[in-house]
């Protein structure tokens, strides 16, 4: 069994730790922490060494832009009210990242691509938490939308996003101590001769 300080124990707490933040401080973390939890990112198991994941860090003016396009979006299903809120809630988010995924032409290849960066974003986010940075990893339908791709300059037959991640120091203590339980692992697993 792995002392407490081997690195086994250290991996095993961060995952079983690690929750989605969602307030923040207002302190964005710093670039070299983020870049480091980048390259280890690309470090993900990826299928013919495709390397299919694509990086944008925004600064605020492009992020404001997101918040703004959502924020129209939500003031048409429901109304301004409604709108201004997210667009305060989004406003106040310290870092944001969207990640996408270079598409394939063939289904199957798209499909691994896909599943490669989420390995890759889960990578991101267990380095993070273990430098007290929380992240939140959103797909609403900001996400989904033209005038998202526009802003970023992407051509969605060539890049697909797969989540914007917010991140920052989590503004709530109990999200850095959650308390958290997962089914047994004899409910979902079968061991087949």
């Amino acid at each position: 069994m792995p002392e407490p300080d081997q690195p086994a124990t250290l991996i095993a707490e961060v995952i079983r730790s690690r929750r989605t933040t969602n307030q923040f401080l207002d302190e964005v973390p710093p670039n070299e922490v983020i870049l480091k939890g980048l390259e280890l990112a690309c470090w993900a198991p990826n299928h013919k060494l495709t390397e299919p994941w694509r990086f944008y860090l925004l600064g605020r003016e492009t992020s404001q832009r997101i918040v703004e396009l959502n924020a129209e979006m939500i003031a048409t299903k429901k109304g301004p009210e409604a709108a201004q809120k997210k667009r305060e809630k989004w406003s106040s988010i310290p870092g944001w990242l969207v990640v996408t995924y270079q598409r394939a032409n063939d289904e199957l290849r798209d499909k691994e691509n896909y599943a490669a960066v989420c390995c890759g974003i889960q990578n991101l986010s267990l380095f993070l938490w273990s430098e007290g940075i929380g992240m939140k990893w959103t797909t609403g339908p900001v996400t989904q939308c033209e005038g998202t791709y526009e802003i970023l300059k992407l051509n969605r037959e060539q890049e697909e996003i797969v989540g914007v991640m917010w991140y920052g120091y989590p503004a709530n203590s109990k999200e850095m101590a959650p308390k958290a339980s997962r089914k047994p692992l004899s409910e979902i697993m079968k061991q087949l001769p």
